[in-house]
Order: C-alpha cells, then sequence, then structure tokens
C-alpha cells in the first residue's frame, strides 16, 4: 500500500436478509485528499459509510464482505468507538447532540477535562471534578478552526439548525488524533453562507492532512471543493474520476443511468387562479427556537400551490409548525372560514390539513416499525381509515395497508426489501418518501410539506416535486411547499411569499427575476401582494 494512501476499501460487499446493497466496492483516498461520494438515495453510500465505522446495524445484520485498510493496517471496527480511536470522525446527516447540553459539552463529550483531587488518590477518578475552563478553552479552539460564530455556552435544544450542524463537526475536529473525517449531507440545513464557510473549513482542513470523504447531494459544492468524485449506482461502485475531469451533467447521468431532463413534467401553469381563499393567516407568532415567527399573515387560495422561502433562521419553517400545533403559536387562522384551533395538533388534522415536517426522523416516523404501517397510521387515527369492525371490535385491515402501501411504494418509487422493512433501515431520501405517502394517504384537502427534498438527490427531487404537483393537479389538494431552495419553488408554485425576520416581506410570481427574490430575503425590497 502507498504511504500516502490513509484508505483502502477492497471488494467490499453487504446483503441484508438477501438484499444485496453493495456488490465489490474498491476506493482509496489519500491523506489530505477530499472525496466526494456521491449517489442516488439507496444507492448504498450510507451503508458504505456504517461499514467504515463499526456500526451496530452492520456486525448485526451478518457484517460485510471484503477488506478495509486504515493508515496501513487491516481494520474490523466492532463499533464506533474502536473506529474514533483510530482517527476515524463522521458526522450524521441526522444529528447526534445531547439536547440539554451546551455547545461546550457537547463539543468534548466523553473528552472532558477534569480536575483532580486528593479524593481521587483515595477512591477513583470518578473523584474528579469537571474543569470547565479548559473545557471551554478547547470548544472555542474548535470553533475558531472551524471559521464560524458559536455560542459556547447554548443549550443544544435552543439552537438553530445551522449551527447543530457546525457543532458536531467542531466536536470532530476537536479530536487530536482525527485522519479521516466522514460528512454525511453537512450542508443540508445550512444557509448558503454558512455553506460556504464550511466549504472553506474543508478546504482548510484537508491542507492540515485530514482526508475528508464528502456526502451530499449538491454537485456544486462536489466540483467546487472535491479533488475527486465517486459515484455509487444501485450499489455499485460506477466511476471514480478527478473532479477537473467531469462535469455535474455528466456526474448526474452516472448516479441516474440515464440522461436527465432538466425541466419537471407537466410545468404546465392552471389556466386560470382561483380566488376562493381556503386558509387566512392573520398576524401568526411562533415561538420556534432558531424559527421565530413575527406577525407573519398570508391568503391561501383553493388548489393553488403556494411557495414558502427565506434564509434559514427568518421563520419559515416556524409557519407550518405553528399552524399545525408543533410550536406555541398565537394570531388568527382560519381555515374554510372557521377558526383554527391552534396549539392542537389533533384539530388541525380532523378537518383535514396533513403536514409533513423537515425534521423526518423526530416527527415524520415511527422509525421501528414497518413502512406499510407508517404510510397507515396517521390515517388510522384520525379519518379511521384502514379500521374494520369484528365482534364489536376494531381491527386494522391488514389487507387494505398493504395494498395502499404496495400502491405507494411503486408511485414514489421507495427503494426497500417490502412493506414491512422497518423505516429506520431506509435511506434518508426514502424516508422523506414514506412521509409523504403517510400524508397523501390522509387524503387531506390541505397540505403543508417543509423541505421536501432536503437531503435528497437529483432523480429524487424531481420525483417529489412532480408527485406534489399531481396531487395538487389531479386532486385539488392546496399545497403549502417550505423549501430553501428558490428554484425548486420557482418550478412548482403558483406564487412565492418570502418570509423575513419573521414575516413576510412579499410575494412574487415565479417566473420573477431571481434577483427580486434574493432583495426580499435580505430586506432590501418591500413588495407585499396577495
Amino acid at each position: 500500500m502507498e504511504n500516502n494512501v490513509i484508505l483502502k476499501l477492497e471488494n467490499i460487499s453487504k446483503d441484508f436478509f438477501g438484499n444485496t446493497v453493495l456488490t465489490d466496492i474498491n476506493l482509496e483516498i489519500k491523506k489530505g485528499e477530499i472525496l466526494g461520494l456521491v449517489g442516488e438515495n439507496g444507492a448504498g453510500k450510507s451503508t458504505l459509510m456504517k461499514i467504515l465505522f463499526g456500526l451496530p446495524e452492520i456486525t448485526e445484520t451478518g457484517g460485510y464482505g471484503g477488506k478495509i485498510i486504515f493508515d496501513g493496517k487491516e481494520v474490523n471496527f466492532s463499533s464506533p468507538f474502536e473506529a474514533l480511536e483510530s482517527g476515524i470522525g463522521m458526522v450524521h446527516q441526522e444529528f447526534s447532540l445531547i439536547p440539554g447540553f451546551t455547545t461546550t459539552e457537547n463539543i468534548v463529550l466523553n473528552r472532558e477535562s477534569l480536575n483532580k483531587n486528593f479524593l481521587v488518590d483515595i477512591f477513583s477518578e470518578r473523584m474528579s471534578t469537571l474543569d470547565r475552563e479548559k473545557m471551554k478553552e478547547r470548544s472555542e479552539k474548535s470553533i475558531k478552526r472551524l471559521g464560524v460564530e458559536l455560542d459556547e455556552n447554548m443549550i443544544i435544544s435552543e439552537m438553530p439548525v445551522g449551527h447543530k450542524q457546525f457543532t458536531e463537526i467542531a466536536r470532530e475536529i476537536e479530536r487530536s488524533n482525527t485522519k479521516l473525517l466522514v460528512l454525511d449531507e453537512p450542508t443540508a440545513v445550512l444557509t448558503e453562507s454558512e455553506a460556504e464557510i464550511l466549504l472553506k473549513t474543508i478546504k482548510k482542513l484537508s491542507t492540515e492532512g485530514i482526508s475528508i470523504i464528502f456526502i451530499t447531494h449538491r454537485l456544486s459544492e462536489i466540483i467546487s471543493v472535491c479533488d475527486t468524485v465517486s459515484v455509487l449506482r444501485d450499489g455499485i461502485l460506477v466511476n471514480t474520476v478527478k473532479t477537473e475531469e467531469t462535469s455535474k451533467k455528466q456526474i448526474t447521468e452516472w448516479m441516474i443511468g440515464r440522461k436527465i431532463d432538466s425541466k419537471s413534467e407537466s410545468t404546465d401553469k392552471k389556466e386560470e387562479n382561483n380566488q376562493e381563499i381556503i386558509m387566512k393567516i392573520e398576524n401568526l407568532w411562533v415561538d420556534m427556537p432558531g424559527e421565530i415567527v413575527h406577525n407573519f399573515s398570508v391568503d391561501v387560495y383553493k388548489g393553488e400551490i403556494l411557495g414558502i422561502g427565506g434564509l434559514a433562521g427568518q421563520g419559515k419553517l416556524g409557519i407550518p409548525n405553528g399552524i399545525m400545533g408543533l410550536y406555541k403559536a398565537g394570531g388568527n387562522v382560519t381555515f374554510k372560514n372557521i377558526n383554527l384551533d391552534l396549539n392542537n395538533p389533533v384539530a388541525s388534522l380532523k378537518k383535514g390539513i396533513a403536514f409533513v415536517s423537515e425534521d423526518r426522523r423526530g416527527i415524520g416516523l415511527l422509525l421501528d416499525e414497518p413502512i406499510d404501517l407508517n404510510i397507515a397510521f396517521t390515517a388510522m387515527q384520525i379519518n379511521n381509515d384502514f379500521i374494520v369492525k369484528k365482534f364489536g371490535i376494531n381491527w386494522a385491515d391488514s389487507k387494505k395497508i398493504k395494498k395502499t402501501a404496495k400502491d405507494y411504494i411503486e408511485k414514489l418509487e421507495i427503494k426497500c426489501i417490502s412493506e414491512k422493512q422497518t423505516t429506520r433501515q431506509l435511506s434518508g431520501g426514502n424516508q422523506q418518501k414514506v412521509c409523504l405517502a403517510r400524508a397523501f394517504a390522509m387524503k387531506p384537502e390541505m397540505l403543508f410539506v417543509s423541505e421536501p427534498t432536503r437531503g435528497i438527490d437529483v432523480g429524487a427531487k424531481k420525483l417529489v416535486l412532480d408527485t406534489l404537483r399531481k396531487y395538487n393537479r389531479e386532486f385539488g389538494t392546496t399545497i403549502v411547499m417550505i423549501s430553501s431552495e428558490i428554484e425548486e419553488l420557482r418550478t412548482i408554485s403558483d406564487r412565492i411569499a418570502i418570509v423575513s425576520e419573521g414575516k413576510i416581506s412579499g410575494i412574487l410570481p415565479p417566473e420573477s427575476d431571481p434577483v427580486e427574490f434574493g432583495e426580499l430575503m435580505v430586506g432590501i425590497k418591500d413588495e407585499v401582494k396577495q
């Protein structure tokens, strides 16, 4: 093995209960190299990293085939702790922070600085006390290395989502022995400016000799920051090339195995807008940490797709979370001319309003339950769908649940072994599709969908957007889509409202100049139109 190669994967293969997810993967990364790892959801990226990091999900399902050589030695980690001790750090797509701890406490977790005293000699190390000054000094150094501003004393549960991501990364680079850092969709929850800071940090870390595996669906970031890019498709390594020798278009075609049209299907606009108001939002306020809403007002027309955009932390995510009762809210919201009972999630659902949350794992899914139950669950609880009565007792209609699940698995192209696979075992993008299927199974009159394409690949994004448009056009479902991607909103929305500082700064038609959207986002322009 060459001296400058830090990691070599040889003939890695993996199957789950007879379903092959990785086949004969051969890959290597050099010291200080940034390798971009891309592929559609379900292509095998996460499974490959779980093998590398020694996650229990791999060992508990029969292990894997092939060899891993790290820093010149063959390794087979049985736990993440062994990987960490060897110098491999990983920032997962879903946060693994302790909500009640501060930034500093999370950064130095399990590696706290201690003050020893005479009791240690008598009893044990357990009598040591925390050296909080030293811990603060270490966390500040790690944060400074990232080049961001974080409050080292802030409680994690009170942080904006972008700051949580930086805290995760700061924790990994604070380890003195880190030689390889795996970043799984690190910019998915960041604003554009935060993402730029992170990309600069990644380059800086590579110059310090840290190798980085960068997993992202944002191909522009791959081109701008990575030295090489490896493409997985259906568990097979399709290609590994230097980024300077390829393009976003070529990478996309390798990912999906076919040429892709940049335009979504059915981009037709309705011939005339329906001016019947289905929901009226007046002076809404929502107390959602990091996404506080102040005095937000807008009319939503029946049968339209209303896009809501804005920079991270400006309140756009707070709007659906407040209306659906997940965070304390006030103001006046009427649905079909009837006042909506805020702070009561069941009341909104019973009125025919569904919600696909941006937090698919925390709110959207029953992770340890099968796909079919996840899809049917809310409709069973709220509408008594999928229920049959026998001998005076309500029973789940398993045949109907199975048929419905299979239909959505096919329509949304959910990659799974069967409808009985647990949702925890699915990739992030496929989990998102299950969330959408659950909402559609409710047959809602109105649907809030928040960041529906966050963390999913090009092909899956197109499928999700086309599906939302189909339900809107064919079934008349009114959709309010909240997204950080303005171009995405422009492809699907009838109108786009921009939120700044917790309130609406303007509403524009999707064909408006992108500069106008940008001006509204930063508060340069004030052009509120209904």
